[in-house]
């Protein structure tokens, strides 16, 4: 478990530049604390210790602002930055090396039974504020724009905006307000 978090640790600093020793991150960065928290609260859920797998989540919660479900699957080196109203469902599964900001959902879409969460391969990206819903595959390399909302599995290495969110053309050009303002 300690090698995990410092992993954990050491993946911030190829994602945030403001990141200045692993002290720092370990202290005041609020998803290494979750983190650690959702390790033990999955520890304890795999052993069917329900209760107290929640109750640690709960703190956890309350004190980082992010709440990771303790049946959640989470792969090595995630890291939220900011953090605050993350939320990732029971039945989420997080890649490698995988980017959230503040806000995002891995959530489901009703009251289905059984993988309702979406499955996140590695080394994607989610922008801050954006709800990927249901039981969907966001494939590896991804990155989904702030604010999209994400009801479909995606393509490797896509490009995901908009509500719905839709892949964006990598040829298409981007055209701005301002070159419409005379």
């Amino acid at each position: 478990m300690f090698k995990s978090i410092i992993n954990d640790i050491d993946s911030v600093f190829d994602r945030d530049p403001a990141a200045r020793n692993r002290i720092e991150v370990f202290l005041l960065y609020p998803h290494i604390k979750a983190l650690i928290c959702y390790k033990m609260s999955h520890f304890f859920y795999t052993k069917k210790m329900f209760f107290l797998a929640r109750l640690i989540s709960n703190i956890s919660r309350f004190l980082t602002g992010i709440e990771i479900h303790p049946g959640a699957k989470i792969g090595k080196g995630l890291f939220i930055d900011h953090g605050i109203g993350v939320v990732i469902g029971e039945t989420a599964e997080v890649g490698n090396n995988v980017t959230m900001y503040h806000g995002v959902t891995l959530g489901g879409t009703g009251n289905e039974k059984g993988k309702r969460h979406p499955t996140v391969g590695d080394n994607v990206v989610i922008g801050a504020g954006a709800k990927v819903l249901g039981n969907i595959y966001i494939a590896s390399g991804t990155r989904i724009g702030a604010n999209s909302v994400v009801l479909r599995s995606t393509s490797p290495s896509s490009t995901v905006v908009g509500i719905p969110a839709k892949e964006v053309d990598k040829n298409s050009k981007i055209t701005y307000l301002s070159e419409y303002i005379i």
